[in-house]
């Protein structure tokens, strides 16, 4: 069968979204089509902001219309992830209340916060409050609210409303995307407003994330680049791009 571009394109879209990637060989092969078909289909998809280019492949970049589950978050990058949770971790300081948001990597960071001092922990994450809640030195505040099926994370006024009470110490955040143009994005407006008043409530805010997230763009910002203390990534992010993120304030650390 002899697709249009556009239908290629749809194609691809939707195997890298169930799979979480696309090789180029494997695409060629499923589409009957040149690799050089693929490779060309995959800078179109990049230019429109869907997808992002790798050696060999692709993945897909979340967006309004599309996230990743925390089940399929759960599965990728895990090693670097759990080495950027550590280090973030190690950030606490002398901070006694914490903000860890939603997501994989903050999850990884909750379980890898000390447990030998008192900690009061606020957060709009099932998972991350379920982790902590028989810590014998955490006190555990859930922010309620809509809980979102695939994050496992409340959200809308109630969440904002009861967040905006507080002031918090340190800050734990994650996104969907990170650049140096357009500061720290999600696909949810909702998650948005939600990250948002966290980092206006808190003190200090360290973001946490691993290597693909930067450079992705996502639909909505909820904070400048500027507005972070620290950056933790792993050591996949070039020496380059990680000073360039720099200069615009927060200090960063690869792992």
């Amino acid at each position: 069968m002899n697709r249009t571009a556009e239908e290629r394109q749809r194609e691809i879209i939707r195997a890298a979204r169930a799979s979480g990637s696309v090789d180029v060989n494997a695409l060629a092969e499923r589409l009957g089509v040149a690799k050089e078909t693929v490779r060309r289909d995959l800078r179109a998809l990049e230019d429109h902001g869907l997808v992002r280019r790798t050696h060999g492949g692709a993945y897909p970049v979340e967006s309004a219309g599309f996230e990743t589950t925390l089940a399929f978050r759960a599965t990728s990058h895990v090693p670097e992830k759990r080495r950027i949770a550590t280090a973030a971790a190690e950030l606490l300081g002398d901070a006694e209340t914490v903000f860890v948001d939603e997501g994989f990597t903050p999850q990884l960071i909750a379980e890898a916060l000390p447990r030998d001092r008192p900690l009061t922990v606020v957060t709009a994450s099932l998972p991350v409050a379920g982790s902590l809640a028989e810590a014998e030195n955490i006190s555990v505040l859930l922010l309620g609210g809509r809980v979102r099926s695939g994050t496992l994370a409340t959200v809308d006024h109630w969440t904002t409303k009861m967040l905006a009470g507080f002031v918090i110490d340190l800050a734990f955040i994650g996104a969907n995307g990170i650049s140096r143009e357009h500061g720290l994005t999600t696909p949810d407006p909702a998650v948005s407003e939600v990250k948002t008043q966290a980092v206006r409530a808190s003190r200090r805010t360290v973001f946490a994330g691993v290597h693909t997230k930067f450079g992705a763009v996502s639909f909505c910002r909820f904070a400048e680049v500027g507005a972070l203390e620290a950056i933790v990534t792993s050591t996949l992010l070039p020496v380059a791009e990680a000073h360039r993120y720099s200069l615009l304030g927060p200090q960063v650390i690869r792992v």
